[in-house]
């Protein structure tokens, strides 16, 4: 929206040709949703409670020991994903450019997994349950949303043969040059589901999310605003999507809401994202990674999601096959918890990997 002061052509008021620089924007977009979470965190955090928004904890006796370490978070607000999710969209609407149709794809994105994770998790304060919507039910809507945003690549001339293409990192060349429709649809639900359920299983301590999405979130930034930059694409020999630039800014956006709702969330934390913030962030990052042409190395991006995710499917396979589980409790997070480290060192220490994947996902624009 502020993008149009700088077509105003009014000589007092020539700095603001400022705001058509995807890069000022940007900056910009960061600020703003880091300063909206600021402002209207604590006020968000009293209407959760007043409403009784809290956090249920699971009382199972595997989990038993786990409950001892985290008894004291029951009742401790969650749903603090529309404070997330509401800077993040304030703040793209305010900065991106809005005829821009992949701006509004993630917007999109956003707000239906966000609203998908609200009503679970209403479900769960609700109940007073870890249970929330069926998984049956949850798998449905994602394919619904995978299956929306494949129609909308390719039902576009001018998208379409570029986003059947399959690109990994070191290959200049697209490793698939056409996989289908079929096989795109599987590709971008893998992508998307993925990323949203594997955010979702890392939202588990006191910032560990919210912290690991700062780093993603600026790392696609970095993607997006190369890849819609046509001499930096060619120079870094990258796949080239002209509509990927003004992604930069959203992708900002996202990191200062991460980083402002990290505020409150921070050990002890005030308030708990809920799947209301998780989904809707692995959701923003699986479609800014197929924005940008970069899917495949959103894994090395987002190592940490990878690996928590990695860590839920290598113990439900070996308990299966061979009744006996290979980490202590999964997600990962858990495992060292139930190891003995204290709930700030493993998220720290995650932090640090997630900073540690960001700069080789960077490093590998050069490597082609």
């Amino acid at each position: 929206m502020l993008y149009y002061l700088s077509h105003l052509g009014i000589p007092l008021l020539k700095g603001l040709h400022v705001f058509q620089y995807i890069s000022f924007r940007a900056l910009c977009a960061g600020l703003t949703s880091f300063l909206l979470c600021l402002i209207f965190g604590n006020a968000v955090i009293l209407k959760l409670i007043s409403l009784k928004f809290g956090q249920p904890i699971r009382s199972a006796e595997e989990v038993h020991r786990l409950n001892e370490l985290h008894g004291g978070k029951k009742g401790t607000p969650t749903m603090g994903g529309v404070l997330l999710i509401g800077a993040f969209v304030v703040s793209t609407l305010l900065w991106a450019q809005p005829d821009n149709s992949f701006v509004w794809l993630v917007v999109i994105t956003a707000l239906l997994l966000g609203g998908l994770g609200f009503y679970d998790d209403w479900l769960k304060v609700t109940k007073k349950s870890s249970d929330g919507i069926s998984s049956r039910l949850k798998f449905f809507l994602q394919i619904v949303l995978a299956g929306g945003i494949t129609a909308f690549f390719l039902l576009s001339p001018e998208l379409a043969k570029q986003a059947q293409e399959l690109y990994i990192p070191f290959l200049k060349e697209p490793l698939i040059a056409h996989m289908g429709v079929f096989f795109t649809f599987v590709f971008y639900f893998l992508i998307i589901v993925g990323t949203s359920n594997a955010v979702n299983l890392t939202d588990g301590l006191d910032g560990l999310a919210a912290g690991c999405t700062v780093m993603a979130g600026t790392c696609f930034g970095i993607f997006t605003y190369l890849a819609g930059n046509f001499k930096a694409a060619v120079y870094l020999q990258i796949p080239y999507y002209y509509l990927s630039g003004e992604l930069a800014v959203v992708s900002f956006a996202l990191a200062g809401a991460a980083l402002g709702f990290l505020w409150w969330n921070c050990h002890p934390a005030r308030v708990f994202m809920g799947d209301t913030g998780s989904l809707a962030i692995g959701g923003i990052l699986g479609v800014l990674a197929i924005c940008c042409k970069q899917e495949l190395l959103l894994a090395i991006v987002g190592g940490v999601f990878v690996a928590e995710a990695l860590s839920v499917i290598l113990q439900v396979a070996s308990f299966k096959l061979t009744g006996k589980r290979i980490f202590k409790m999964s997600p990962l997070h858990h495992h060292f918890e139930l190891s003995g480290w204290k709930e700030s060192t493993v998220t720290t220490r995650f932090w640090i990997m997630a900073i540690v994947f960001g700069l080789l996902g960077i490093a590998t624009l050069k490597l082609r």
